[in-house]
């Protein structure tokens, strides 16, 4: 087994191993053999390197070896690092050792298989440089995130995951058998976050949400993650503003630490930096209702929420994210106060992404009127009783206050040019599948 330590494929590609001897450690991505050379690529979890196996160069059984290695054996090799623009990022591995650590089966995914076939080997298809690239955008996308609000002073601050409460429709609840009684899964951290900011002032999380939406859609999951923030004394205008910010800021990380993902993934770098350089756009619901109707010869009828046909069609005529503010006060949930200037529409946003990806972000200022939630909650057959300790935040020491969410996955699929936002989370849920 080789002696020297191991680097990663990364640094060999930055330039600073060229005519050294290095080792990696890895998996074979792609090989084939002629006579008495071996083409292999090997990959780790940072990138593809090409190396060429030539009989004479090493011990005749680790020749052998290479020769008969499968896709994905798990293998250290050493070798001189020579450059070669021919070669995958420009640079080629001359094997002097290759050591197999496991000799793989034949692997079960090839090229041009199903959708379906690919989720029910999930675990393997992880594995594919395209979700390699995803889950590295994504882990920029969340660490984007939490800085951001660090940043700005607010407080990380968990909420249960079981919750007696309903936050955004019964019908999308999951109920879960809790001891000699039941609860719910999260729909969202927003309630008990509404608590806290009355102590911490401004607050942020990122947890699990779950909805039991019946939706097959590509642009549905029914468990995914929430980037969640609330503030005291914090009105609709600063909150849209803090949430472009924050989609802002995002962009910009992508760029400064996943050039390569953005390529591997077919995303315009130039597109995203011009974005986060241009600011976002507010229309209200009405605007955006009469954009539809006068200029693209829609007939949307006010007091409709915007399905994703109207918000696709919307987007055409933007380039970037666009707030939507004050939707119908009726369609919305029991905690969205209505507007003092437009009483029939509610102090409420909607984030909507371009190219087809659709709403990104939700949140509004939050109701401080006791009666009239209870009679929203009673229109919808909840519980009162359920929600008396939500109302004691607004007994004792109410103030404005307001939040948002941002859908993680939507973002990473919107950033990542996804087909699909199962692709934005490792392994995902939905209304037909739950495993692996």
């Amino acid at each position: 087994m080789p002696k020297s330590t191991p680097v990663q494929i990364t640094e060999i590609l930055d330039g600073g191993k060229t005519d050294q001897v290095v080792s990696i450690k890895g998996w074979i991505y792609r090989t084939r053999s002629s006579g008495n050379i071996v083409f292999t690529v090997i990959r780790d979890g940072t990138n593809i390197i090409q190396a060429t196996v030539k009989r004479g160069n090493l011990k005749d059984d680790e020749f052998e070896d290479a020769k008969k290695a499968l896709i994905e054996s798990s293998v250290i090799v050493t070798g001189v690092v020579v450059e070669d623009k021919r070669a995958p990022g420009g640079y080629e591995l001359r094997v002097e050792s290759f050591h197999v650590i496991q000799f793989a089966e034949v692997f079960p995914i090839t090229e041009d298989q199903s959708p379906e076939f690919l989720m029910d080997k999930r675990h393997l298809w992880i594995r594919s440089q395209k979700l390699n690239a995803v889950f590295k955008v994504r882990s920029t996308v969340v660490g984007a995130i939490h800085t951001f609000f660090r940043d700005n002073g607010y407080i990380e601050f968990d909420a249960p995951v079981l919750q007696p409460n309903q936050c955004e429709g019964g019908s999308t609840l999951f109920e879960v058998k809790y001891y000699d009684t039941k609860t719910f899964l999260s729909q969202s951290w927003q309630l008990y976050a509404e608590a806290a900011v009355f102590s911490l002032g401004k607050v942020y999380n990122m947890g699990p949400t779950f909805r039991a939406e019946r939706s097959k859609t590509s642009r549905h999951l029914s468990e995914f993650w929430m980037a969640e923030m609330e503030a005291a004394w914090m009105e609709l205008d600063e909150l849209t503003q803090v949430a472009k910010d924050e989609i802002r800021f995002i962009i910009q990380q992508v760029l400064e630490k996943n050039p390569r993902e953005l390529t591997v993934l077919g995303q315009d770098s130039e597109k995203l930096k011009k974005m986060a350089n241009t600011p976002f756009p507010t229309i209200t619901y009405d605007e955006a209702i009469s954009l539809l109707n006068e200029k693209a010869g829609m007939n949307i009828q006010w007091g409709k929420d915007l399905r994703t046909l109207e918000e696709n069609t919307l987007m055409q005529y933007f380039e970037t994210p666009v707030v939507v503010t004050n939707y119908p006060l009726e369609i919305m949930a029991f905690y969205k106060p209505p507007d003092p200037l437009n009483p029939k529409t509610a102090l409420c946003f909607d984030m909507i992404a371009p190219e087809g990806y659709g709403e990104i972000i939700g949140g509004s200022q939050r109701g401080l009127d006791i009666d009239y939630m209870k009679k929203r909650l009673q229109e919808t057959g909840e519980k009162i009783e359920n929600y008396q300790w939500y109302f004691d935040l607004r007994r004792y020491g109410s103030v404005p206050h307001s939040g948002y969410g941002v859908g993680v996955e939507r973002v990473v699929a919107w950033i990542c040019r996804l087909d699909t936002i199962k692709d934005a989370i490792a392994f995902p849920r939905t209304m037909n599948r739950y495993s692996p």
